[in-house]
């Protein structure tokens, strides 16, 4: 089965590094180990449009949350069980 344009084995990247780069200054490459997608390299500035596209959110817990936005949490929260009071 041929290979997909832009794929190359970790074993073409130790023998064919300088083709390699050049070609993902160019466009996305595949690296595969054993026949699967393992990395995939790409020039600095399609990393940086992806990473400033990337999801920024993080996990925290009340005791974090800042003040104004507990506040606004625990307005949403009254105002569901308002509804569903009046929903009864």
């Amino acid at each position: 089965m041929p290979k997909p344009i832009g794929s190359y084995s970790t074993s073409d990247l130790s023998r064919k590094s300088g083709d390699i780069i050049a070609e993902a200054l160019r466009r996305p490459v595949t690296i595969t180990q054993r026949n699967k997608p393992r990395l995939v390299l790409l020039n600095i500035e399609d990393y940086e449009r992806l990473m400033k596209r990337s999801d920024r959110r993080t996990a925290g817990t009340i005791e974090t949350m800042p003040d104004e936005l507990f506040a606004e949490f625990e307005n949403a929260v009254e105002a569901y069980a308002g509804e569903e009071e009046a929903g009864r």
